[in-house]
């Protein structure tokens, strides 16, 4: 007899009407079902969901020696996510905070001289220097996430010899792996200063690209430069939503941000999951790692403490497979197939090639004019590209458009 689990995941195959609980817990969701109707259909058109299902089942590989336990390996083909705790030297972590420092300050020095900010806050630390800025350059914190640049501390913390083994576990290493062009540093400012634009909403990492890729495993590692709990805005998970392989239907774009997301009705309808039970908080200490697939519904926590949230998401896919930004940004190869590496990645100029840049390459000038004019009415545009807050990106086009800012004026709506 077929699971509990089992037979709730087959609800995804269901062609009656979309089954979901009335009374889910709302918190933190933007989009509700009247303007984003529940349609329990999954999104992906290329395969079909029993197709999904088999492939995302070949995922899973024996497990071999390394810093995953065996147990550890089994929960992450499972459930989609593992957290391994003290993988990372503290040393390694306070290099990456650094460098993030300095990227904090380039950006204070650059806003101070273009007289943007009165104070560049050099006496702040790591904890509120960019709240200190953004109260005074309202989103300075898109500025850094903006950033295309790949700093040495950063890339250190990705090559690491413990995460590269955690990807090696998990991708087998019968095949070159990569690293993803969608690699972010997330800098979460308080609730109370972000208005809500820095706290991620519910959605799987597919949505942000083609669907090349939907069908192929992308392990991110998200690795927290301060301790990350519940108050500051640490993650969740939906445990096991990524067995059925599918991709769920996304809205755009969320308040004021550049983010989709899919709502907890529709993820029950699609997926088959109880939003109820199946969702899993992450707290995850400093020098500790929550590794994930690109297919697990994901959310992050409004950050009510009085500090930055600072965070990284790295990501790792096998050669030869499409990463979902094609004609935007490469992925880079990081350890060539076959068991012997000297732990070393040459990053050449890959890690000054700003996809930013790329994608706004692709946006014309009568969109652009759209993008401030919709600044202007919020208050946000700046007339220095140095300093523009918005972000486009592919995905906006790919979903309906049910909430319209200075990020999605680029775009035309598919509704």
């Amino acid at each position: 007899m077929a699971s509990d689990l089992e037979q709730t995941r087959d609800r995804s195959r269901s062609p009656t009407r979309p089954k979901f609980q009335t009374d889910l817990n709302r918190d933190g969701v933007f989009f509700d079902v009247g303007s984003f109707p529940v349609t329990g259909k999954i999104a992906n058109k290329r395969m079909t969901a029993d197709q999904l299902r088999q492939t995302v089942a070949s995922w899973q590989n024996d497990w071999s020696p390394g810093p995953l336990t065996r147990e550890q390996h089994t929960q992450f083909h499972k459930e989609g996510w593992v957290v391994v705790h003290d993988i990372l030297p503290r040393e390694v972590l306070q290099a990456a905070v650094k460098s993030v420092e300095g990227l904090v300050d380039d950006v204070a020095q650059r806003l101070h001289a273009a007289g943007k900010i009165k104070d560049p806050c050099k006496d702040c630390d790591f904890a509120t220097r960019l709240i200190h800025i953004d109260e005074q350059f309202p989103h300075a914190n898109v500025l850094l996430h903006k950033n295309g640049v790949l700093p040495s501390g950063i890339q250190d913390v990705w090559s690491h010899g413990n995460l590269m083994a955690v990807a090696g576990q998990i991708l087998g290493n019968s095949a070159d792996i990569m690293g993803h062009p969608v690699w972010n540093l997330r800098c979460k400012t308080p609730e109370n200063i972000s208005l809500g634009q820095a706290t991620v909403p519910w959605h799987q990492d597919n949505a942000y690209l083609d669907e090349e890729c939907w069908d192929k495993l992308q392990v991110t590692a998200w690795v927290p430069l301060v301790n990350a709990t519940t108050k500051n805005g640490c993650m969740q998970v939906v445990r096991s939503g990524h067995l059925p392989g599918v991709t769920a239907n996304h809205a755009c774009c969320v308040g004021g941000s550049w983010y989709t997301e899919v709502t907890p009705e529709e993820l029950e309808a699609t997926i088959g999951c109880d939003m109820k039970k199946d969702v899993v908080t992450c707290e995850v200490p400093f020098g500790s790692v929550l590794f994930l697939n690109n297919l697990i519904p994901h959310r992050s926590l409004p950050n009510l403490s009085d500090g930055v949230r600072w965070s990284l998401d790295l990501r790792w896919q096998r050669g030869g497979e499409p990463n979902g930004f094609t004609g935007i940004k490469d992925s880079v190869l990081m350890k060539p197939a076959g068991k012997h590496w000297d732990g070393k990645v040459v990053w050449g100029d890959w890690v000054s090639k700003s996809r930013t840049e790329t994608q706004i390459a692709a946006v014309s000038k009568e969109e652009m004019e759209l993008v401030k004019e919709v600044g202007k009415s919020e208050g946000r545009y700046d007339e220095s590209p140095e300093f523009d807050t918005t972000i486009v990106g592919p995905w906006m086009t790919r979903w309906a458009l049910l909430h319209h800012n200075r990020h999605t004026a680029t775009m035309s709506s598919k509704i």
